[in-house]
């Protein structure tokens, strides 16, 4: 039952996110992108510090060991990022921040295949994440789910803005990012064997999951909405990051109670 969740999860989560980027990306719908990244950061910073991570130190191990094993996730995703192994984009010409003409073309030319390449990468350790989350209970693994989708649909945007700047069709695109979202469900799978044949992995894996939160949100998402200064543009922001920490609330409660 377990595995079917997970399995189901991940499948809803890479389906739905792709497709809703697709149709957003399609139509140049650029101004949802950053209400996207604003709602995100509520979910994913909720998620993070008010499931994840009380899961985590309350399963019984020392709590100085989980938060040294936080410290390293973090300073990890910032290792990782630095030498380019992962790379998050939200922006493209005629959203809000108006990029210069070229923009698009620019980061097309970093190469369309690394972006596939490193978006399953990322997609196979979402999948783990949310095994780990269902392992534990229900409610954290739904949770997590939710978070993972808040965050990938605008990365999906990105990337899908990339893919169609570098030549890519719409259909081929569609097609190449459903290949790669694919390896979120091996990953899921790949995730609920290891763990479950060790569950005193669990916790440290929950930490991870709450460091690459942590991290996405602190580091990427965040400074994009600094970069406006104006009252008008920073009241809707500040409004969507309360209702995405709302919204990990009801979910978390309404499993909970189920």
């Amino acid at each position: 039952m377990t595995l079917t969740l997970i399995v189901l999860a991940n499948v809803l989560s890479t389906l739905i996110s792709i497709s809703l980027a697709a149709a957003l990306s399609f139509h140049l719908l650029s101004g949802v992108v950053d209400r996207m990244v604003s709602l995100s950061v509520g979910v994913l910073l909720a998620t993070a510090l008010t499931n994840l991570l009380p899961e985590a130190v309350g399963s019984g191990f020392d709590p100085v060991t989980l938060g040294w094993v936080l410290v390293g996730g973090i300073l990890g995703f910032f290792i990782l990022e630095k030498a380019t192994l992962i790379h998050h984009t939200h922006h493209h010409e005629g959203d809000p921040h108006h990029h210069e003409h070229g923009h698009d073309a620019r980061e097309a030319g970093r190469g369309a295949w690394p972006i596939l390449v490193g978006d399953a990468f990322h997609n196979f350790g979402d999948g783990v994440v949310i095994a780990a989350a269902f392992l534990l209970d229900v409610r954290a693994g739904v949770l997590t789910a939710c978070a993972v989708f808040a965050h990938e649909v605008p990365h999906e945007i990105g990337d899908f803005m990339i893919l169609l700047n570098a030549g890519f069709g719409r259909r081929r695109a569609f097609v190449f990012m459903l290949v790669s979202g694919v390896s979120a469900v091996v990953g899921g799978v790949s995730g609920y064997f290891l763990l479950e044949s060790s569950r005193s992995l669990i916790p440290y894996a929950l930490l991870i999951a709450a460091a690459s939160f942590v991290y996405i949100a602190l580091s990427d998402l965040l400074p994009e909405m600094m970069r406006r200064k104006s009252l008008r543009q920073s009241l809707p922001e500040v409004a969507l990051v309360l209702l995405g920490v709302a919204i990990a609330g009801l979910i978390g409660a309404v499993v909970r109670g189920g």
